[in-house]
């Protein structure tokens, strides 16, 4: 049986470097960047992740999983829209779907 666990939520930011400040001087995360699009705060039970651009304005759940083709199969098996298909990113890949009342969700598996 897969394993699948919340531990990651992605939010959008339409201007990553002011987005950033504010968190930190906000709240005092640091962040750790991943080129000039994405930036995430990590070392918590869940972390928190920033890219760049304006869509989709809601947060995007991330839920990690050790197989990541069982996961979308289950997904599409129980009614889920795939949005983005199987992709790679640094350290894993994932998809992206939209559940029944159209919230998009991304399940991923990082790399060994």
């Amino acid at each position: 049986m897969m394993k699948i666990t919340p531990n990651y939520m992605e939010m959008k930011a339409s201007d990553l470097g002011q987005t950033k400040a504010f968190y930190t001087k906000a709240l005092g995360f640091e962040f750790t960047d991943y080129g000039p699009e994405y930036a995430a705060v990590e070392g918590g039970p869940v972390q928190l992740g920033f890219a760049a651009g304006k869509e989709p304005a809601a947060p995007m759940p991330t839920f990690e999983t050790d197989n990541l083709e069982a996961a979308l199969d289950a997904v599409e098996k129980a009614g889920g829209t795939i949005k983005v298909p199987i992709f790679a990113f640094p350290g894993g890949r994932r998809f992206q779907f939209l559940d029944p009342s159209g919230n998009e969700i991304a399940i991923y598996q990082a790399d060994s």
